[in-house]
């Protein structure tokens, strides 16, 4: 069943899809060098980004605590702690204060701009009077060593170095750091300009804080992985340095903090419990001289002993009362508690291990809360959720502490109930006795007191002595010289698959969009026509006549044309002369060249043979012949001229022709007059075989009456030329014509798509080109764009 002719490809074909990909080798070459080219030249001239990575280890630890046996203060989540530090803008502005960046040097090459850093050959000392300097591009180029010109905004300045430049938004002093670097830019016009920027303190952060990256290299190890990218790889090897040394420096300042609190709060009560303590001491030593009393035993009972007990029992209570009283007022004061303060307050107290829990849990909160507004604003719901549950938190702890603090003032008050009792038994002594139990009471109770201080003073004061940071460096950044970007291999492959994929695009494109005849399967798959045989390509130089059988004999076009003429005793092998028409769609098909050869290979075989050139629109065989065009098949048809006065002979004998004469107004009706059929009567009297050159079906329908009355009707299809489309031509002819006889020819072969030989015996296509019966048409040059592509 025929099919339906189409565009598009209907089914794939496998053997088309390699013919076009070889006659797109050109095009896929081109792409291979060019995608590889720019490849090599976008690694040669693209930004190189650096890498530079550092890794440390949190193993914070105070020396002191196990030398004090006193529990250590620190959060249960340091690691998590460490890493929000580490990434907070804060901490990163502070450990790049300690890096010269707030000046940048560059030089300006003429693809690439070069950062220069601490190898800079100059620098330039600024003093700022206008925000207007911050992140400009100020030139600067030196004459010698000593001078230069500087160009801030649209002013130019001249100074020499070591000498102020004052200008209306900053002050620039600028000294000469290597001369010999110096001398490579000096007087050098257009690219390789050094330049330098003033960075604003304020957005310096913010351009380095994208560029780095923290994050949790192995949990139970507790290290982290300190990274940032950069164009200068010293730079870069800086930065994640100066972060991993600040924050064993700021470690150890923020866990010593706590501490040194502890050590103020104890300060303060020192200072007060002394005075008190320096006033009994006084009164006790003048009650002494008073009395002459030197011995303090004589007063000594049993109810002092006991007194002295219970006070020693109320100075802890009060002591803890204090301690309480500072955690409610930092829970209360401060929207976000300091846990190390608390932690470190309640170290050693009775109440560590109740208060423990719910610090933890609110330090918990409290770091989940800052990883969350890193992702999300203060409004955000889970915020807001956050903030609650912390709120939830801090009252509970404020519930606690007011309960604790509620049952020391009960004990407080039994305590003081005891002492009162005591003193009731005690004043029943006589006076002197009373007096001086009384003082030497306070005395000792505010000696206790303070003795204790001073015990917790000198703890605290070893502990913060002690702080050293465990943290270590294991893995300090060295200076990368490999760019992480752009990768040479990376580029290089993904150059090669650009260049893979858009050549099978181009094919795929160029299969999905063909339409041309390529083959012998789309005249058996397009239309019922008998198939005559085929022609190869001929690439050799073509010779004015278009003869070709007669050059080489045993040539493989020779042969295509012998084919031709055995087959054609297939159609019919009848006796008597026999008259072929030949005929095309288009011009450009190759009909003219078929008919020549086709008679010179007939007249080979001892036949006589004239060819008509009947296409008087556009006469070729006169060409083909190299001869005359004066008279012919117009003339003879008018009788202006005689039969065998325009019949002429070629080189090859048994070979003639009638060209097509001078182009009449009127070919149709001469072409379709009864003379016509009058000459072809007189010629079969002489010739064996009559071939008639028509003019192409598709364009005019002259020839129809030719080929009707033809014994041997020829249609001649290109082969990457003809599309199609023209087999509904070929369907018309024989449907609405009732010309069961026409046979097709398939031209042009190119020997490199299989499947033409169509069992014919010959494997035709050893490199034979295709020569155009249209002169004009084959001088005609194939656009640059369409040779590379190999676009038909």
């Amino acid at each position: 069943m025929l099919k339906k002719n189409s565009t598009l490809q209907e089914e794939f074909d496998l053997s088309l899809f390699l013919y076009l990909a070889k006659k797109s080798v050109v095009a896929t070459i081109a792409f291979f060098i060019i995608s590889i080219c720019i490849s090599l030249l976008y690694i040669r001239y693209a930004e190189q980004i650096f890498q530079s990575t550092s890794v440390i280890q949190i193993n914070s630890n105070n020396t002191a605590t196990a030398v004090l046996r006193i529990d250590q203060v620190e959060p249960e989540d340091d690691i998590a702690r460490s890493i929000e530090l580490l990434r907070s803008k804060t901490f990163l502005s502070r450990a790049l204060s300690k890096l010269p960046i707030q000046v940048s040097y560059y030089a300006k090459g003429t693809f690439k701009t070069f950062e220069h850093y601490v190898n800079s050959a100059y620098t330039v000392d600024v003093k700022i009077k206008n925000n207007k300097i911050y992140g400009q591009s100020n030139f600067i180029t030196f004459t010698d060593g000593k001078n230069f010109q500087m160009e801030i905004g649209d002013q130019k300045y001249t100074g020499t170095t070591g000498q102020w430049i004052f200008t209306p938004d900053a002050d620039f002093n600028v000294s000469v750091n290597s001369p010999g670097d110096l001398s490579s830019y000096m007087n050098v016009p257009g690219s390789d300009r050094l330049y330098f920027v003033v960075n604003n303190p304020e957005k310096l952060v913010d351009s380095y804080y994208k560029g780095i990256d923290i994050k949790l290299l192995n949990e139970a190890a507790k290290t982290i992985q300190i990274s940032t990218k950069g164009i200068n790889p010293q730079k870069t090897a800086d930065i994640v340095n100066v972060i991993a040394e600040e924050y064993k420096v700021y470690d150890v300042e923020k866990k010593s903090e706590s501490s040194a609190r502890v050590l103020d709060f104890i300060d303060r009560q020192l200072a007060i419990v002394y005075d008190e303590l320096k006033s009994t001491e006084g009164a006790l030593e003048t009650f002494k001289k008073e009395n002459k009393i030197s011995n303090a035993d004589e007063f000594t009972s049993s109810y002092i002993k006991r007194m002295d007990d219970l006070e020693s029992e109320i100075i802890n209570v009060d002591l803890d009362k204090k301690v309480l009283e500072e955690i409610e007022k930092s829970v209360r004061i401060k929207s976000v508690p300091d846990t190390y303060h608390l932690l470190s307050l309640l170290s050693g107290t009775p109440y560590q291990e109740v208060f423990e829990p719910l610090l933890a849990s609110l330090n918990n909160l409290l770091v989940e809360k800052e990883r969350a507004l890193y992702d999300a604003t203060p409004s955000n719901a889970v915020i807001t959720q956050m903030n609650k549950q912390i709120e939830v938190k801090k009252n509970l702890l404020l519930e606690s502490v007011s309960s604790i603090r509620s049952k020391l003032s009960l004990r407080q008050s039994s305590i003081s109930s005891k002492i009162s009792e005591s003193e009731e038994k005690f004043f029943s002594l006589p006076g002197k006795q009373i007096e001086f139990a009384r003082i030497q009471r306070l005395f000792n109770i505010n000696e206790k007191f303070y003795s204790l201080l001073l015990e917790k003073k000198t703890e605290y004061s070893i502990a913060e002595a002690g702080f050293v940071s465990q943290n270590e460096i294991l893995e300090k950044a060295d200076t990368p010289v490999i760019p992480v970007y752009p990768d040479k291999s990376i580029i290089l492959i993904v150059g090669i698959v650009i260049a893979t994929v858009a050549s099978l695009a181009l094919v795929l494109i160029k299969y999905l969009l063909h339409n041309n005849v390529t083959s012998t399967n789309d005249i058996l798959k397009y239309t019922s026509a008998a198939i005559l045989g085929i022609v190869p390509k001929y690439k050799k130089t073509i010779p004015i006549s278009q003869l070709l059988v007669d050059q080489n004999p045993k040539s493989t076009i020779a042969e295509s044309f012998r084919s031709i003429r055995t087959n054609m005793q297939f159609i019919s092998n009848e006796s008597g002369p026999k008259i072929v028409a030949v005929t095309s769609s288009i011009s450009g098909e190759g009909k003219t060249f078929v008919a020549i050869n086709l008679a010179g290979i007939i007249a080979y075989a001892g036949k006589k043979v004239i060819i008509l050139d009947v296409d008087m629109r556009k006469p070729k065989i006169h060409l083909g012949f190299n001869a005359q065009n004066t008279k012919g098949m117009s003339t003879i048809l008018i009788e202006k001229d005689q039969i065998e006065d325009c019949i002429q002979h070629s080189s090859l004998k048994n070979l003639d022709f009638i060209t097509a004469g001078p182009i009449p107004p009127n070919p149709s009706e001469l072409i379709m007059s009864q003379k016509m059929d009058d000459l072809l009567e007189i010629l079969k009297k002489t010739y064996d075989v009559i071939i008639i050159d028509n003019p192409p079906v598709g364009i005019v329908t002259d020839g129809i009456i030719n080929i009707k009355k033809a014994d041997y009707p020829i249609y001649i299809f290109r082969a990457s030329y003809s599309k199609r489309f023209f087999f509904e031509n070929v369907n018309n002819i024989m449907k609405e014509h009732n010309i069961k006889k026409l046979s097709v020819i398939l031209n042009g072969v190119d020997e490199i798509h299989p499947g033409y030989g169509y069992g014919y015996g010959y494997g035709y296509g050893y490199g034979y080109g295709y020569y155009e019966d249209d002169n004009k048409s084959s001088r005609r040059k194939k656009p640059l764009w369409k040779k590379v592509l190999g676009w038909s």
